[in-house]
Order: C-alpha cells, then structure tokens, then sequence
C-alpha cells in the first residue's frame, strides 16, 4: 500500500526540511542575460475574455464582473526554447473602474505552487482601494498548477493510524518510505515537465507575460513563497521590475531547506506565544483551559483521543489526530481563525460529532491526492519547486535524527520534518543565482514578527543580504500576510510606495488585535487576510 502524505494531513507548512549543521550553499555565479524569447513566444496576444458570462457566481467582491481570463504559450524549457514542446500558461487581469492602467501589478499567493487566478478578486477585498484603482492587477497560475500546464504526484491511498511522533523503529520507516515513494510518484506523474517546474523557468514565464502585455516594467506583490518568485524576478531581470512588495517573506537569499527549516521553531513560537493564551483568555468560550499550559493538556488528550478513536466523516476516511494537527497548523496563519479552532476543540471536548466535518475539511483542503488528474497540482509544484531549485543537504539518517531532535524541542509540528522527498529526489541540473539586490530597484519587505510559515529571523537574513531592502516588522502580530488586513500603518507605507514611489526606511508597525470570539459558537473563521479569502474563494475560476 502506498504511504500518503494526506494521511499525515501534512501542508506545505508541514513539510518542513532540515537546517541544522548543514553546510551553506556556495556562491553563485551571476545570472545570464535575459533568456532568449523567440518572435513566436514574444509576438503572441492573449485573447481576453470574461471570467464569468453571463453571470457572477455568488459571494464575490464588487467589481469582479470586470475580471478577465487568458492564457498564453510559453517554451517548457527556456534553455531550448525552440524544441518544440510548449506549455501553456493561465492568467487573470483586473483593470481598474475606468478603464485599463499603464501601471501593472502581477501577484503571486505563494505555497511555492499556489494557484493565482484569484489573487485580483482576493485584493478586491482587502481594503485598499487605492492599488485596484491604479493598476491593472494580474493574477497567474505558475508553470505545473492550477490552469496552467499541470504536474502531478498521482492518487495516493490513505494510511489510518500513522504518526510521526510514534519514534518506534516500524513507525520511522514506515514514514521513511512514504517520503521515497512521494519523491517517485511526484517524478513518474510529472514526467517530463517536472524537471522544468524551477524558479528559473517560473521566472522567464512571467517576464514573457510582460513583453506579451506590452509593458516596459511591472510591479509585483507576492505573498510567502511569493516572496522567493519576487526576489528571483527582480534578480533575473532587474531592468523589467518597478516596485516589489515582499509579503511575508521565505528566506530568499537562502536555500529552500534553510525556508523550510525555520518552521518547526516558528510555528511553536505561534502556538505558545499567540493562540494558547487566546484560547486561555478565552475559556469562559470554549472551557479549555485558564492557562496556556491547560489548554495545550486539554489539546493534547484529545489529539490522543481522536488517534485511538477517530471520528466518522461523511465525505471521507475518519478523521483521526493527523486532521487536529492539520487543523491547529492552519488555523495560526491568521489570527481571524482562532475563533473556529476554539469551537472545534469546545466540540471535540463534549464529544461533538459536529468537529468531524472541520477536522475533514482541513485535511481535504492540503492534500488533495486521493483523485486522480490535476487537482494534486499544488502540492505537485510545491514539491517540485523545492526539491528541483536548491540541493538537499543532509541523509536519510540525518533527516530521522534531526526530526527526533525538532520534535522534543518544537512538539506542536517539530516531528513531521521527517516528511522528506527532497532527500530521495532525482534533482535536475539547476543552479540559480543568490539574490544580492545589487542592481536591483529598493524592494519593500513586510514582516510579522510572530510570523509562523515564514520566521521572521529568515526574513531579517534576507534583508541584511539584499542590498537595498528595506523592512517593514509588525510588532506583537504573528499573521502570515499583513498588507490589507486592516493595518493602517503596514498599508498606507505600501500604497504609497507603490504609487508615490515613497520608498520608506526600515519601519516598526504596531500589530491588529486578535478578534474576540462570536457570540455563538462558530465553525466559520470570519478571516479578512489574503489567504483567508483565497481559501473561500477557491474553485471559482475552475
């Protein structure tokens, strides 16, 4: 039978890598010119259409009806852009009220991998009116995902029971051999154009989309993993880039193992220092606990309670303890979600049969590998980016040896960086440059300092080492995405960055607060971030 990762319910978030004691990757060399774009690439015009005649599906922000759909053609492989073998590539634009801008926006919602046709609608309702009003805003779905050319790792089969904090020599290799059979299911399904799901390739992809739009420069607004496209962007092609907003930001200077290893410490930071003492505040809501240290036994128990009896699902396998650590990982993304993890642990603690259908939802929306066909794409890409840009440095000793170590130190998710393909992946011959900034126009990094996905250390890494940064820290906030989440200071710097060109010094904002809980219990998160509204606005545009 093949090991799953939905069986772990392991995200992107999840699939941590390791950084301790490994060697730093060499310098680089700079990067080439601009790769060449043949006149059959370059000359194409995207035949835009709208999204949704002859009428708006429910629920979406005014102005969505002026959005517009394409898709355009790109080589495979920028290295031999005339072989031949093409792909396509699925895009979205927003122009503003009044007609379409001399100003563009491309965005990116980050995963690496996740799917951006809606990343327009999502900033529709972010409260910054100013931006929509003065750009055209692009969304894309990157080579290998959503409805672009597509990579697959292929149906995997669920494995009820499996845990990585079970350290037991049949459990770790049993987790060890999911790991190589995902690294091998990744590459067969994939095929050829999974050795072309790079960075760098990503890059040449969105640099055509500028030339086919006719725009001398674009702006960019990426958001995590968003953040290492960017960065990519404006050192391949610097003279193409206006302004760029980094967005909560991955290593970028780094590796894609040093992005990922920050996580199991940054999460547990989250968990400790934001949502126990909320849920502990919060006991007269969801009787967890009066203190943080009640609230994590209570979390506990029922975590081991849900591993020896899982609930039934009506749309699924049960839902076990892997679903509660998928769900308690999510929901610290964003601080509007902590009300729905509150009444989901209240639900579980009376026996509420009423958490099943959370706890599947949280598993289903991670890992959708149990159909066959494209809707594994994100996790395909996510994989293929990080597994095909950077070399892996460690072993599978190492890898079970450090994640033991992560799991003592950092319980709340520190175990599942056993989760490993990377170390058993057949890596293409990449070797990307190391963003400096030099040459490169200021840059504008936002960061929340309890960030849980992206370390905020990480972040002030990359803005030592990228010339001409500059960085914006959100002070006793820990929300993964803060440009339009209702924070004044965070947003009026990047409106007028973007539009004024008022490039500010380094710059301290004060956090949101975190909401208060509903007056009943509630199951849906109320979320205003970015990635709150993707979530809801998934499955829209197809």
């Amino acid at each position: 039978m093949r090991k799953s990762l939905r069986a772990l319910g392991v995200t992107a978030a999840l699939g941590v890598l390791l950084v301790a004691a490994q060697p730093a990757l060499a310098q680089q060399a700079p990067p080439q010119p601009p790769f060449e774009v043949p006149a059959k690439f370059a000359e194409q015009r995207i035949e835009w259409a709208p999204c949704f005649p002859p009428e708006l599906p429910p629920d979406l922000p005014p102005g969505s009806e002026r959005l517009q759909c394409g898709t355009m053609t790109t080589p495979m492989d920028w290295h031999n852009p005339d072989n031949g073998k093409e792909i396509s590539i699925a895009v979205t634009r927003l122009s503003p009220a009044d007609g379409p801008s001399d100003r563009a926006l491309f965005t990116n919602p980050g995963g690496p991998g996740g799917a951006g046709l809606g990343m327009p609608l999502a900033m529709l309702t972010m409260g910054v009116p100013e931006v929509m009003d003065a750009f055209d805003v692009y969304g894309i779905d990157v080579r290998g995902t959503g409805n672009s050319s597509t990579v697959s790792c292929g149906p995997q089969e669920a494995v009820p029971g499996m845990d990585v904090r079970d350290r037991s020599p049949e459990s770790v290799k049993a987790l060890m051999d999911m790991s190589r059979q995902l690294a091998a299911d990744c590459q067969e399904h994939s095929g050829e154009l999974g050795r072309y799901i790079t960075t760098e390739q990503t890059v040449a992809d969105l640099d055509l989309l500028r030339q086919v739009e006719q725009r001398e420069k674009i702006n960019w607004y990426g958001v995590s993993g968003g953040t290492w496209l960017g960065a990519y962007l404006a050192t391949y092609f610097p003279e193409s880039v206006d302004k760029v907003v980094l967005d909560s930001n991955a290593e970028f200077t780094g590796s894609w193992q040093e992005v990922f290893g920050w996580q199991p410490m940054a999460f547990e930071r989250r968990w400790r220092e934001d949502v126990l003492p909320w849920l502990a505040a919060h006991d007269a809501n969801y009787h967890l606990g009066t203190d943080p240290r009640q609230v994590q036994a209570t979390v506990d128990e029922l975590r081991a309670d849900l591993k020896a009896n899982p609930l039934p699902s009506p749309d699924g396998p049960p839902v076990d303890h892997t679903a509660l650590d998928t769900l308690v990982v999510q929901s610290m993304y964003s601080k509007f979600a902590f009300p729905k993890l509150g009444s989901a642990l209240a639900a579980l603690r009376e026996g509420a049969g009423e958490a099943a259908p959370v706890l599947a939802q949280a598993r289903a929306r991670v890992m959708p590998m149990q159909a066959a066909g494209p809707a594994d794409s994100q996790a395909a890409t996510l994989y293929s980016i990080r597994c095909n840009d950077t070399p892996f440095r460690g072993s599978p000793e190492s890898v079970v040896a450090q994640s033991g170590v992560e799991g003592r130190l950092f319980p709340t998710m520190g175990y599942y960086s056993i989760v490993q393909p990377c170390v058993f992946w057949e890596r293409p011959d990449v070797n990307l440059p190391k963003p400096t900034g030099e040459g490169v126009p200021p840059v504008l990094m936002l960061q929340s300092e309890n960030d849980p996905a992206t370390a905020r250390e990480g972040a002030e890494l990359a803005h030592r080492k990228f010339q001409g940064s500059r960085l914006i820290t959100v002070r006793d906030e820990g929300d993964h995405g803060v440009f339009g989440i209702g924070n004044a200071c965070v947003d009026d710097a990047v409106t007028a960055y973007l539009l004024d060109d008022v490039v500010p010094g380094d710059l301290t904002c004060q956090g949101v607060p975190a909401p208060e809980p509903a007056a009943t219990r509630s199951f849906d998160s109320g979320g205003r971030s970015l990635l709150d509204t993707l979530d809801r606005l998934a499955g829209t545009l197809g």
